[in-house]
């Protein structure tokens, strides 16, 4: 079996998740094969399911006057951020029940990711994400729909991460964030990191990689 890759590159988040639906639509229906979107965002606050607001340090007024979107979304866990150089992935796969085991697949890509950098990460038991010490490179939060799933993954690449500052990161006090970029003491390439992600996925799904192109028609 394969799955359809598609790059997004930088694209707003209220434009993207209007695509994942319609994606995952598709997929429900039949009509397309497991599609993993990878893009990157303009800078915006998400707040999931487990998100009361408690997490947000300022008002949600001050964050669209600083330049933030901000939007409430269906993907489970607490307050994250999006930014240019995060890579983030939306994997829209049939997953059925199976929800946990497939949180734990993606953390497994992104620690196979993470390994290929001669970075040792590690998934943490109990909330989904993938850690260095005690800093989180890759925040995760799905939602699913029947049986299919959306939302996915944001990897820290090159991300800015004093703009993980103004927010209580996924609710987790005492904790930071990192990023490729601050372990490695380098850029990386932002196609290189997809590049490593889609290998990632397709070892840890057992898939076959294709590469497709978003139909802006379909928006």
């Amino acid at each position: 079996m394969e799955f359809l890759v598609e790059d997004l590159a930088l694209i707003p988040y209220g434009e993207a998740w209007a695509y994942q639906k319609e994606v995952h639509r598709q997929v429900v229906e039949g009509k397309r094969p497991p599609t993993l979107l990878l893009l990157e965002h303009p800078r915006v606050i998400t707040l999931g399911r487990k998100a009361t607001g408690e997490n947000l340090l300022f008002p949600e007024s001050w964050y669209r006057e600083q330049g933030f979107a901000l939007y409430w979304v269906e993907r489970g866990g607490d307050v994250t951020y999006h930014g240019p150089g995060q890579l983030v992935g939306y994997p829209i796969f049939p997953v059925g029940r199976e929800v946990r085991r497939f949180l734990r697949q993606i953390e497994e890509a992104i620690v196979r990711v993470a390994a290929a950098y001669g970075i040792a990460a590690y998934p943490t038991p109990g909330y989904a994400g993938v850690w260095v010490g005690e800093e989180k490179l890759c925040a995760i939060g799905v939602a699913v729909k029947e049986g299919v799933s959306f939302h996915g993954f944001a990897l820290n690449v090159n991300t800015d991460l004093n703009d993980f500052t103004v927010i209580v990161p996924c609710g987790l006090r005492g904790k930071g964030v990192t990023s490729l970029e601050k372990l490695l003491l380098r850029k990386v390439p932002m196609e290189e990191a997809k590049g490593q992600v889609v290998a990632a996925f397709a070892q840890v799904f057992g898939l076959e990689p294709r590469l497709g192109r978003r139909d802006a028609a379909q928006v």
